[in-house]
């Protein structure tokens, strides 16, 4: 017992493999006891050469979270107890390198199995062993048998399931297989140190490749993912990693800005800065960005720091007006906080956090923040309301309410774009296996009173 209350596990043991599965397990553990997300996860808890296995065997099996915890089910004679959360989760791991990765079988078992020492739990190596290679001889049977359920067959909640089929009864599987794959790396290059045509070449010379995006002017696509420290110039400033979805807020909110040198723009939600930046690097404006949120709000002034950027930044709550001098924006960027429904192969925590109940809270914090917004956006000005949502509480149906209760605004979302498909009063963007995120544009005018 004094052995689980000093933490040995944080004491490395001389063998890897099982320090990086020890590791996992700890950052794992409190995501499939809802305690916590994988926004914790410290790579720095591993030798460099073990942080991408770590982030691997961490994502990968959140990703594939409901079919695994399905297996464990049906593996365990009887679930562990609370307090050894993070022997589940070494358990999940070992199903999750058997069924999902090219680590060698007696290896995935091994070492996580031997993992448990670190824990301070040796007790649970035997009982881990005994699982991991009952998976190996039954393999396709147990499999088969939890398939049954779509749900765990497609390793998504029920009610997560139930509400794409019905939001989108043509594209939901699309979604959901796009989900259960990792995301692509896509880059954001800076127009002021390079275009795309010369960016790619820089890679080449560094032995990286990559395609140009289809929809944003700035992006190119990585054919295999890197750390951001062998990019060409990124502690310079010259590139920035972000989602193709996420780039095309510039170029929605350019007729509102390019011709208006120093205009006054806010965006409202701006953690963790990529849409802040991305705004400043193509026009000339005087930019406020908000968060309610301090510490991601000092990620918003790395990013700016990294890239030579100035802005103004406030901790404040964008649903709250008494931070406001009163002059009205020229622009504003509502990047919603949403159910990031969207994004679930980025953060597939999502699948064991998020609940069903989630999504009306979530519909009505949107709704605050754009009826407080409103009144500070001038006549004439424009409003860019996003999510990184797929589901239409958050989306369509959230714009189409406020237009109701708002005469003076006027839909101004282009039809004539290749991306997407028309979604009420704006447009929405499914994932898509290699390509962009899943998003959600809704862009507003202010007309005269």
């Amino acid at each position: 017992m004094s052995q689980q209350r000093s933490h040995p596990g944080k004491r490395a043991s001389g063998n890897s493999g099982q320090d990086v599965r020890a590791a996992a397990a700890r950052a794992l553990a409190p995501v499939i006891s809802q305690q916590g997300s994988l926004a914790a996860l410290d790579e720095n808890s591993v030798v460099a050469r073990d942080r991408g296995l770590l982030k691997e065997l961490c994502f990968g099996t959140c990703r594939q979270l409901p079919r695994l915890e399905a297996l464990a089910n049906s593996l365990l004679k009887q679930p562990f107890k609370k307090r050894d959360s993070d022997i589940h989760a070494l358990l999940l791991l070992g199903i999750y390198q058997l069924l999902y990765m090219r680590i060698p079988a007696h290896a995935a078992v091994g070492e996580t199995a031997g993992a448990a020492r670190l824990l301070g739990k040796e007790w649970a190596t035997r009982v881990l062993n005994g699982c991991l290679r009952r998976l190996q001889r039954e393999s396709d049977e147990l499999q088969a048998a939890v398939d049954k359920d779509e749900s765990i067959a497609l390793a998504h909640p029920r009610w997560l399931l139930d509400a794409l089929r019905n939001a989108w009864p043509e594209q939901w599987r699309a979604i959901v297989e796009a989900n259960n794959q990792p995301g692509p790396m896509t880059l954001r290059v800076n127009q002021h140190h390079n275009d795309r045509e010369a960016y790619i070449e820089r890679l080449t010379e560094q032995g990286l490749s990559g395609e140009l995006c289809i929809h944003s002017p700035d992006g190119i696509t990585l054919n295999t993912p890197c750390d951001v420290t062998v990019l060409p110039g990124f502690s310079e400033g010259h590139v920035s990693v972000q989602d193709e979805a996420a780039q095309l807020c510039a170029a929605l909110l350019g007729p509102a800005l390019a011709p208006r040198p120093g205009a006054q723009v806010l965006d409202a939600c701006s953690a963790p800065g990529g849409k802040t930046a991305h705004l400043l690097e193509q026009f000339d404006i005087a930019l406020t960005a908000l968060d309610s949120d301090n510490h991601r709000l000092s990620r918003v002034e790395s990013t700016l720091d990294r890239l030579g950027l100035s802005a103004t930044l406030q901790n404040v709550d964008a649903t709250q007006r008494d931070w406001w001098n009163g002059t009205p924006f020229e622009a504003i960027l509502l990047d919603a906080p949403c159910s990031g429904t969207g994004v679930i192969r980025r953060h597939p925590d999502i699948k064991t956090l998020r609940r069903k109940e989630d999504i009306r809270k979530l519909a009505k914090l949107q709704q605050q923040l754009l009826d407080n917004l409103w009144p500070m956006l001038r006549e004439g000005g424009t409003l860019l309301y996003a999510t990184c949502s797929v589901l239409p509480e958050e989306n369509a149906q959230q714009i189409e309410a406020f237009l109701a209760r708002t005469p003076d605004a006027k839909v101004t979302t282009p039809s004539d774009v290749a991306w997407g498909i028309q979604s009420g009063q704006g447009r929405q963007l499914f994932p898509e296996q290699g390509r962009h995120d899943g998003f959600f544009y809704a862009r507003l005018e202010k007309q005269s009173a």
